[in-house]
C-alpha cells in the first residue's frame, strides 16, 4: 500500500487512488473523492465524499443540433410542422395582397405581415424549428426553381455589347457597398446583403446569399425591405429618364435590366417602355441572375477562411499552423458550393436542352415565388424588431445611394461603350 503524505491536504479536490492508505492525523480535504477499498483512520481530519462512479457531461449546443439532425423523418416532420404551417398561412394572405397590389408581390407584404406579428406577439419556442426550416430551406429550394426561367442559348444572344454594361455595373455596386457600408458603418452581413439585392437580384440574391453567411434574420428583413423602397422607386423613375433622355427601347432594356434590383421590378419598368424594351431587360436580368453562383462562392469562401469553417481550424490550432490550413484548396472549394446553387444551375441546364416544356414556366415561376413568401414570412416572424431599431437609418441610407451609383453606372458605362442611344 501506498501512503499519502502529510501534505496532501493542500491539494484541494484531489483523488486518493484505490488501495491507498491514509495515515492517522492526516487532514482528507472536503470533497475529496476516496475509492473503495481505501483505508481512512477514524480520527482522520475533513469531510470525505464518495467518488461518483459516472461523470455526466453537461449536453452542449452542438451536441443537441447533432440529436436534432438523427431525429426521425416522423419526429422531424412533427417538429417543424406548427412554424411552417404559421408562415404558409402569413404567405397566402401575403399572396392574396400581391394579387390586389402587383406593384408589391407577394415577398415584401410577407416580410411585413411577419414582423408586424412578430411585434404584436412574438412566436414562442415551439415555433422555432419550422420558422428556421421554412428560412432556409424553402428559400434556397425557391433559388433551385429560378433556373428554370433562363436558358443558356438565349442567354448567350444577349451579346457581347451588354456584358460590360452588366459587369461593370455590378462590378461598380459591389464596390460601392463594401466602401459606403464601411463609411457608413453599416455591420458586414448587412452591407453585404444590401450590396448584393442591390448588384445582383433584389430579393432573390438575399435569399442566396443569407444562407451562406448565415445572416441573421432581422439583416435579411431590413435588406428586403430596403430593396423593396427603391424598386418601387425605380419603376417610377427610370421611365421618365428614359424619355428626358431619349433612349431607344434596346438602350433602356439594358438600363433596367442592368440597374433595377428585383425580377418583377424590371418587368414592370420596362413594360412602360416598350416591348421590345421589356423582352431584352428580361433576358439582361436573367444573365445578371447567373452572378449569384460566383458571388455566393466567393462569400463562401471568404466565409470559411473568417471561421474556419471546413478549413480543418479549430480552437486548438496554433497560429503558426492557421495560414496553412486556411489556405482553400480546390477540393475545399468545392465542398463549400451551396447544394442550391448546383440545383439552381442543373435546373437551367435542363430547361436549355428543352426537358422542361414551355407550359411549365409559368407554374414554376409562381411556384418560386410563393416558395419565397413562404420563407421571407417566416423570416419575419423570426424578426429581432430590437434588433431592427438599433440598426438605424443608415442601411436605408446604403441602400438609397447604392440605387443611384448602379444607375448612374450602367448609364455611364453605356455612354462609354456607345450603346446609349
Amino acid at each position: 500500500m501506498t501512503t499519502v503524505p502529510v501534505h496532501a491536504a493542500s491539494r484541494a479536490a484531489t483523488a486518493v487512488p484505490a488501495n491507498t492508505a491514509v495515515p492517522a492525523n492526516t487532514a482528507v480535504p472536503a470533497n475529496t473523492a476516496v475509492p473503495a477499498n481505501t483505508a481512512v483512520p477514524a480520527n482522520t481530519a475533513g469531510r470525505v465524499a464518495t467518488a461518483p462512479q459516472v461523470a455526466t457531461a453537461p449536453r452542449t449546443d452542438a451536441a443537441s443540433t447533432a440529436a436534432h439532425a438523427r431525429l426521425p423523418f416522423r419526429d422531424r416532420a412533427r417538429e417543424v410542422t406548427p412554424g411552417a404551417a404559421l408562415a404558409l398561412g402569413v404567405a397566402v394572405l401575403a399572396t392574396i395582397v400581391g394579387e390586389h397590389v402587383p406593384l408589391v408581390g407577394s415577398a415584401v407584404p410577407g416580410a411585413v405581415i411577419g414582423a408586424a406579428v412578430a411585434l404584436t406577439r412574438k412566436p414562442g419556442t415551439r415555433l422555432a424549428p419550422g420558422l428556421k426550416w421554412a428560412s432556409t430551406f424553402i428559400l434556397q429550394c425557391s433559388v433551385v426553381l429560378l433556373g428554370a426561367q433562363l436558358s443558356i442559348g438565349e442567354a448567350a444572344r444577349v451579346g457581347l455589347s451588354s456584358l460590360p454594361v452588366m459587369l461593370g455595373t455590378l462590378a461598380v455596386c459591389l464596390g460601392a457597398a463594401w466602401l459606403y457600408g464601411r463609411l457608413l458603418g453599416v455591420p458586414r452581413d448587412l452591407r453585404t446583403l444590401i450590396g448584393v439585392g442591390t448588384g445582383i437580384c433584389g430579393g432573390s440574391a438575399i435569399a442566396a446569399v443569407s444562407p451562406v453567411i448565415e445572416a441573421a434574420s432581422a439583416d435579411v428583413a431590413y435588406a428586403i425591405s430596403t430593396i423593396f423602397l427603391f424598386n418601387i422607386a425605380a419603376v417610377l423613375a427610370f421611365p421618365l429618364l428614359g424619355h428626358a433622355l431619349g433612349m431607344t427601347q434596346q438602350s433602356f432594356g439594358l438600363f433596367a435590366g442592368t440597374a433595377v434590383n428585383d425580377t418583377s421590378s424590371v418587368v414592370a419598368t420596362a413594360t412602360t417602355y416598350g416591348a421590345a424594351a421589356t423582352s431584352h431587360a428580361v433576358v439582361v436580368k436573367l444573365v445578371r441572375t447567373l452572378m449569384i453562383i460566383p458571388i455566393c462562392l466567393g462569400l463562401a469562401a471568404l466565409t470559411a477562411r473568417r471561421t474556419g469553417t471546413g478549413t480543418g481550424t479549430g480552437t486548438g490550432t496554433s497560429q503558426a499552423t492557421a495560414p496553412a490550413q486556411l489556405r482553400l484548396s480546390p477540393a475545399r472549394l468545392l465542398r463549400l458550393v451551396p447544394w442550391f446553387l448546383v440545383g439552381f444551375v442543373a435546373v437551367a441546364a435542363l430547361n436549355s436542352t428543352g426537358i422542361i416544356p414551355a407550359a411549365a414556366h409559368g407554374p414554376l415561376q409562381h411556384t418560386s415565388v410563393f416558395l419565397v413568401a413562404v420563407a421571407l414570412s417566416a423570416i419575419g416572424l423570426s424578426t429581432n424588431v430590437g434588433a431592427l431599431r438599433k440598426a438605424g437609418p443608415k442601411p436605408l441610407l446604403l441602400g438609397a445611394l447604392l440605387w443611384v451609383t448602379a444607375a448612374a453606372a450602367s448609364l455611364g458605362l453605356q455612354l462609354l461603350t456607345g450603346t446609349l442611344r
